[in-house]
């Protein structure tokens, strides 16, 4: 995987991370109270958040292993 493809999996991965924060935003905001739903939520955005590290530090590898070449 090139440095700017795991670049652009990370920022797809940033969107995802927004659009569940969002929706935790507007759980939090509503009405009804779903905890069970918080809690889904919550656990997404920690897979996402290390996702996204995971794919920046690929990228940060590619691009070092590409200043050395």
């Amino acid at each position: 995987m090139s440095t700017d493809e795991a670049l652009t999996r990370a920022e797809e991965l940033l969107a995802r991370l927004e659009a569940v924060r969002a929706e935790l935003e507007q759980l939090g905001e509503g009405e009804s109270d779903s905890p069970e739903r918080a809690i889904e939520l919550l656990g997404e955005l920690s897979e996402l958040a290390k996702a996204v590290e995971e794919e920046l530090t690929r990228a940060q590898h590619e691009a070092e292993s590409d200043a050395q070449s």
